[in-house]
């Protein structure tokens, strides 16, 4: 079975459970249903059993010998005595040879007495009664004259559209030897049988149309649904344009909508990140070919001069792209490890106060012994400036503004972080420095990857810094700009949602 189940859809699987489990009961009713039969056959056995027991002592008792006269007497005389005749269909005498000898359906439905009968007509009143039915135990009678049982016999038989319970049992008394056989109406037995048997089936009925009715439900609204995801999950596999009516699952409020939903966004997730990847590799190409034809023209010269100066130039320049290519390299993988982390990262309540201060501090240690660079942090000592965001991000957005303001900036020049709230009451992070700005009139640039406008000292640099920070400050819906001061040097400004947090 368990290599048919195996390549079964799950309606399929259902319906061949059920049919499975519907035959067995159907097995198992006609069991309790024989059984039934036999109980009640059972207790009519018991009941004749005792009848011709008590027969058997009253021809002992009257010294009635087992003949067709002795019967007749006996049956005639002692009617009175045997009500329970009267409760059963007929009861028939046979003699040691299964010879006719006597039969209840004799008995005239008057009271006479056998003398009076006798005048009338003699003994031969007794042996010309007509009996239609007087063969139609031969072959049962037979087979128990056969079989040599002392143990009675009782079975049920069907003589013209009725049922009756019949039993025969061996008669032993004085030197008398023969058979009485007893027959009983079983219509009632059968119409018992009949009932329960009207009831299975009707109950039978029921439970198949319940079970047809649930497989069109569990197909209609589960199963067809189910398919539909799985062939939506084929077309992603396949980047298929095939249509299937996952919208329609979508719109479902139950664990299969949400299923739906969530797959649909996780494949849009997942198509974004592709595109993203994908972009970013063209760009990445895109970037690196140039600094590996200068690696190529500046090994093709260096090989061919014998200029010591210029060869120290050519050296030069090919450590200069070396360093690019690799930074290149490093941001962009680590540009890439960010959007899967960033994925899975929670917002919680934070104080972007606090995290600047502390970046602030440890770029101080570097830069100001370093490069005499001096980084000021100005904001209301009073006030908190709560966002919901991610801790580590936030700092990594302020370092990669400082990390850019110290490569345009000379020694001994300020950088000043300030943390702020604007007009609307939103936190705000401004990073403003002394540099040389931005050559670029349309600033939105240079949050572009790979964009940069410093080819002096690129290789310390790969372009990817102010695009990480523009998408991480997107991340927390938050809008960056930046622009050139008036005298000298640049400002870029972050502005985040405002939200309003209870007082601690």
């Amino acid at each position: 079975m368990g290599k048919i189940l195996k390549n079964l859809s799950i309606l399929q699987k259902f319906l061949f459970i059920n049919l499975v489990v519907f035959i067995f009961i159907i097995i198992i009713t006609f069991f309790y249903l024989g059984a039934i039969q036999k109980n009640l056959i059972n207790e009519k056995q018991k009941n004749h059993t005792n009848i011709i027991n008590q027969t058997i002592l009253n021809l002992e008792k009257s010294n009635i010998k087992l003949s067709e006269y002795g019967i007749s007497e006996f049956l005639f005389s002692k009617r009175s005595r045997f009500p329970y005749f009267e409760k059963l269909d007929r009861v028939i005498f046979f003699d040691d040879s299964l010879n006719w000898i006597g039969d209840t359906r004799s008995i005239p439905s008057s009271t006479l007495l056998v003398e009076e009968l006798t005048q009338q007509s003699g003994e031969d009143n007794f042996k010309n009664q007509e009996n239609k039915n007087e063969t139609v135990f031969d072959e049962d009678l037979n087979k128990y004259y056969l079989s040599k049982s002392e143990k009675s016999l009782t079975n049920l038989k069907k003589i013209q559209e009725q049922f009756f319970v019949f039993s025969i049992m061996n008669v032993n008394y004085l030197n008398n030897k023969g058979y009485i056989l007893i027959s009983e109406n079983a219509d009632n037995i059968i119409a018992q049988i009949e009932e329960r048997e009207n009831f299975i089936i009707r109950t039978a009925f029921v439970v198949l149309l319940v079970i047809l009715i649930f497989s069109y439900v569990l197909n209609r609204y589960f199963l067809k649904p189910i398919k539909n995801l799985v062939a939506y999950t084929k077309i992603i596999k396949d980047k298929s344009n095939e249509k299937t009516d996952i919208e329609r699952v979508k719109t479902r409020n139950d664990e299969l909508g949400i299923l739906s939903r969530s797959l649909d966004e996780m494949t849009s997730e997942l198509n974004k990140r592709i595109a993203t990847a994908e972009n970013y590799s063209t760009d990445l190409l895109h970037e690196i070919r140039n600094p590996l034809a200068s690696l190529k023209s500046a090994s093709e010269i260096i090989s061919e001069t014998d200029d010591k100066i210029k060869s120290e130039k050519l050296i030069n320049i090919v450590s200069h792209d070396v360093e690019r290519i690799e930074r290149l390299i490093t941001d962009y993988s680590q540009m890439l490890k960010d959007e899967a982390v960033i994925s899975k990262e929670t917002m919680k309540k934070i104080d972007i106060k606090e995290i600047a201060g502390s970046v602030v501090d440890d770029f101080n240690n570097i830069y100001n012994s370093k490069r005499k660079i001096q980084i000021k942090l100005k904001s209301n000592g009073s006030e908190n400036y709560f966002i919901l965001g991610i801790n580590n991000r936030i700092e990594q957005i302020i370092a990669n503004l400082l990390e850019n303001s110290i490569s345009f900036s000379d020694e001994n020049q300020e950088i000043v972080v300030e943390i702020n709230k604007d007009k609307k009451g939103r936190p705000r992070i401004v990073v403003i420095d002394e540099g040389t700005g931005f050559s670029e009139k349309d600033t939105a640039k240079i949050f572009n990857r790979f964009y940069s406008n410093r080819p002096e000292n690129f290789g310390e640099h790969s372009g990817l810094g102010l695009n990480i920070v523009k998408n991480l400050v997107d991340l927390h819906n938050g809008q960056i700009k930046a622009e050139n001061n008036k005298n000298k040097g640049a400002k870029v400004e972050i502005i985040f949602p405002a939200t309003q947090w209870k007082v601690d």
